[in-house]
């Protein structure tokens, strides 16, 4: 039988067997390829699986055909575990029930799909929680924390994942069904009990005694003094033994209140020398970070690194006095109390985000996993680091330790060069060092995340050669036929292959835009993801902006992580084979709505805005595009077109058939409503008022005000009240001459081309203003200004100047007229934070400008789901109401009577009032407003 008949028989196999998805296609194997570590082996396809029952039926399958099976959760581990070459068995998809939360008992019975931050909101009512909670928790899910027996920042108090279940219901390969518990043989694979009793002062005199020993199988958990423990000696499997289908996990009492003793240290090892210290005070948890993980102080105390020292207790005023006592236990450099939740919440997202911000040093260049995860005996860690930090400077590496300070793990990424053969040489003569290291100090070489590909090789130095066999003997009587998850834990691959490096080209490809922050290197940029899939958060209100699409759909290929591996494969040509002409690629961006989220909320800074646009200049160039890029994607020059004609225009888009057939002409969605184009544009009303860019500057007072093109043709009420503003302010304002452009649209469809000639031309028609103070009212104008335009333009230094000089309203006044005091207002709002904003901009500003004039209320985050074009293209519309329904429309909804409804994006305003049929303002509109009857000079 051919590989293609070998593969349409299982196709065909699976698929009568199995009610969810069965996915063979390009787009399914290239999402799977990766997952959070250096390694990538490509899959056969993908299968989905409803319930338990199609879990073993996959299992039967793939055995009856010998196709090995790789179970995966979200896809966040570290060490290869979650990639594999066969079927891969999604179980995030359909696998997401709590199928049980048992107050009393404090136990939950969940499928392997549940996301641990679910878990966590169902059990939160009953002052309950699941201890274990790696950095991840916002997408983790429990099988996969089965698999690697994560642990995360509060295991000081609760323990790793293994200490936290109670029983498991397992799928074999070949698809029969084992029930694992404590204190019985039952369930156990024929042999086993037998492979344990004959080995078992192995078993007692093999195992390290440490709090983060995850490296290897959990054999001793099957000695007959720790029950035998079937389940627990199944955790940290990685997929090799089964699939678990179902687990009973333990909740633990949550603290009513939380405090935060942050204590500063002279450097790392001195913070990880006083942690042990600390643990007689039962602290929740002890987290340690250096400085050059912390890319901004953000009110943290003086030191070189600092200890997170979590208290709980019933009242606020017991937690604080135990942070207390634990600041007096200490000997730090300077240290503080945090009890604020908010305060707290900002300081633990620094932590977090390590993960994502450890894989860039200081001056931007790489650094990767490998050896993220090792641990040592608490005692030891600060003689260790110090060791650790001498053998990194004896290989010329760099790295940025972080973690788990109170269990003697830590966290870190290293700056391999895993692009050539001399690099990866040296990732593995300093992997066997360091694994030499570890185990002289009793450690373990995984503390955390697994050995998968990345240790497992080594694990003879940690247990020696007779225990490791011991472990392939385990592997096979779960496993006789070799077919789950194989390369992984037992007879693994060796460490530097399958590397996902070695597919990518090894010349940079030829681009458009200049990707500054990665030297020109479109690869470079797409590299950026790591697989942390913080982007994969769905559901959690407050927590950002990215990644709407994937907040709407629950699709991996809608996700920022998502595309990013759609791009890899389409750069490395194996699975996606045309390049920049791949619709599968297409098929993914098409859902991206271009809301530059990823750009700040991404832990690593991937801008898939950009790679979009970037896709779509190559994909369509020279072709027939989108008829919405025609239209929606060259809008200023229609408006400008158009502009003379507004009434008649305006009057015919009222009548419906009329309007139709131009929506479908034009590729805009039939749902949509066509807006109005205004009678006279804010550029016409400014020349009536006289102050051209032309006029001399009249000083530091002068400010240029953009005349971008949705507030000139759309929206001018909101240039008239900024100018207002401004002039309330004592500013002079000022217009730059005629046809100046951003060149938003031009982007957002890719016409990349076009969008420079308009940046060109806008910036010789500057004229004198160009330099000063210039300030946007439309927020993706503003961070098209900030961002685009001297990405696509990297040879023109005005490009720069003009970027460095767009300020906001509420920006512009901040700096220029800190003294003027706004009118009072004094009333609620509510609306939406531009995603533009958000994500280049900030609205650090705006929030104390509203303070100040007595606007009070937040505003929602995500995003509207309009942005700019996208939410008006045919074929989007759905995904544009979810992505409004997230946040935005609950936020309007639930407001007051009486408040008024802020959105400063022209897109935001728009969704609202064709969504929810409201009318909301843009913040100098609400200025404008007060302005009457108040004193409004400088003081």
């Amino acid at each position: 039988m051919t590989d293609e008949q070998m593969r349409t028989s299982l196709v065909r196999a699976l698929s009568g067997a199995v009610r969810g998805e069965v996915e063979f296609d390009a787009t399914a194997r290239a999402l799977m390829t990766m997952d959070a570590s250096n390694y990538r082996r490509v899959p056969l396809g993908v299968v989905a699986p409803r319930d338990a029952d199609d879990v073993a039926a996959a299992l039967a399958v793939c055995r009856a055909h010998e196709v090995p099976v790789v179970p995966r959760g979200g896809g966040t581990s570290i060490a290869g575990q979650a990639t594999g070459t066969g079927v891969v068995l999604d179980l995030t998809r359909h696998l997401r029930k709590i199928v049980e939360l048992d107050a009393g008992a404090r136990t939950a019975v969940v499928q392997p799909g549940v996301i641990l931050d679910d878990l966590r909101r169902a059990a939160a009512p009953y002052g309950l929680t699941f201890g274990p909670d790696p950095s991840t928790h916002s997408r983790c899910t429990l099988g996969g924390m089965i698999g690697n027996n994560s642990c995360g920042s509060h295991s000081v108090a609760w323990g790793t994942t293994a200490d936290n279940v109670e029983a498991l219901t397992v799928a074999r390969y070949g698809g029969d069904t084992l029930r694992l518990g404590r204190g019985r043989w039952d369930g156990a694979p024929a042999g086993l009990r037998e492979l344990a009793g004959s080995n078992l002062a192995l078993l007692r005199t093999g195992f390290p005694e440490l709090p983060r020993r995850i490296s290897g199988y959990a054999l001793d958990a099957l000695l007959p003094e720790r029950g035998p423990d079937l389940a627990r000696a199944f955790c940290g499997s990685e997929g090799t033994l089964g699939v678990v289908t179902e687990a009973t996990v333990r909740l633990v009492e949550a603290p009513e209140a939380r405090a935060l003793a942050v204590l500063g240290y002279a450097d790392e090892s001195a913070a990880a020398e006083a942690a042990p210290g600390l643990l007689p005070c039962c602290p929740l948890t002890v987290e340690g970070m250096a400085a050059d993980l912390v890319r901004e102080p953000a009110g943290l105390p003086r030191g070189g690194a600092w200890l997170f020292v979590e208290t709980g207790g019933a009242t606020p005023a017991e937690a604080r006095a135990r942070a207390e006592q634990i600041l007096r236990a200490a000997d730090a450099v300077d240290a503080a109390v945090v009890t604020d939740p908010a305060g707290q919440r900002a300081l633990w997202r620094i932590r977090e985000d390590a993960s994502g911000t450890a894989t860039r040093m200081p001056d931007g260049s790489e650094a990767w996993p490998g050896w993220e995860d090792c641990a040592v005996p608490p005692a030891r860690l600060g003689p260790y680091l110090r060791e650790f930090r001498a053998l990194l400077t004896a290989h010329g590496l760099r790295g940025t330790p972080y973690g788990h300070f109170g269990d003697g793990c830590i966290h870190v990424r290293i700056d391999f060069d895993l692009l050539s053969g001399d690099g990866v040489a040296r990732f593995r003569r300093f992997s066997e060092e360091l694994a030499t290291l570890v185990v002289a100090h009793g450690g373990s070489l995984s503390g955390e995340h697994g050995d998968g590909q990345a240790r497992a090789e080594l694990l003879p130095r940690m247990y020696g050669d007779e225990l490791v066999a011991l472990f392939g003997r385990f592997k096979d009587l779960w496993d006789p036929d070799g077919g789950m998850n194989p390369g992984v834990l037992a007879r693994p691959a060796r460490l530097d292959e399958n590397l996902r490096f070695d597919v990518l080209p090894k010349r940079p490809v030829d681009v458009t835009f200049g990707y500054p922050h990665d030297d020109g290197d479109f690869s470079a940029a797409v590299r950026r993801c790591v697989g942390v899939a913080k982007c994969r958060t769905a559901q959690a209100p407050g927590a950002g902006v990215m990644c709407p699409s994937f907040r709407a759909t629950g699709e991996e290929a809608h996700s920022t992580r998502g595309r990013a591996r759609l791009l890899h494969e389409m750069l490395a040509g194996e699975v996606i084979t045309d390049g920049w002409r791949s619709k599968e690629v297409r098929d993914a961006l098409d859902l991206c709505l271009s809301c530059k989220g990823c750009r700040s909320d991404c832990p690593v800074g991937v801008d898939m805005a950009t790679y979009k646009a970037e896709f779509l200049h190559h994909h369509y160039r020279g072709r027939l595009r989108p008829a919405a890029h025609y239209v929606m994607g060259r809008l200023p020059g229609w408006l400008r077109l158009a502009a003379p004609f507004a009434p008649v225009l305006n009057a015919l888009a009222r009548i419906r058939p009329l309007a139709a057939l131009a929506k479908r002409l034009a590729g805009i969605a039939a749902e949509r409503t066509i807006p109005v184009l205004a009678g006279e544009t804010f550029t016409r009303w400014a020349v009536k008022r006289g102050r051209r860019g032309t006029v001399l500057l009249s000083g530091d007072r002068a400010v240029t005000v953009w005349p971008d093109t949705f507030t000139n043709h759309l929206s001018p009420e909101v240039g008239r009240a900024a100018v207002r503003v401004l002039e309330a302010a004592g500013r002079t304002a000022l217009y730059p001459g005629r046809g100046v452009c951003c060149g938003l649209t031009y982007v957002s469809t890719g016409q990349l081309d076009k969008a420079r000639r308009v940046m060109r031309r806008t910036l010789d028609r500057m004229g004198p203003t160009l330099g000063g103070p210039l300030v946007v009212l439309e927020p993706s104008c503003a961070a098209t200004l900030r961002t685009d335009l001297p990405e696509l333009l990297p040879d023109d230094p005005r490009a720069a100047e003009l970027a460095a000089s767009v300020r906001t309203l509420a920006q512009y006044l901040e700096e220029y007229a800190p003294d003027w005091q706004p009118p009072r207002l004094d009333r609620p709002v509510t609306g939406q934070t531009h995603c533009h904003q958000h994500a280049v901009l900030g609205d650090a500003a705006e929030r104390r400008l509203r303070e100040r004039a007595g606007l009070a209320g937040e505003l929602a985050g995500g995003c509207c789901g309009l942005a700019g074009n996208f939410g008006f293209e045919r074929g989007h519309w759905g995904v544009s109401v979810a992505c409004a329904e997230e946040q935005l429309l609950p936020s309007v909804r639930s407001a007051e009577p009486g408040t008024d409804i802020l959105a400063d994006g022209f897109s935001c305003r728009t969704q609202l009032a064709q969504l929810a049929g409201v009318r909301s303002r843009h913040l100098a509109e609400l200025l404008a407003e007060g302005l009457n009857g108040t004193d409004t000079h400088p003081i």
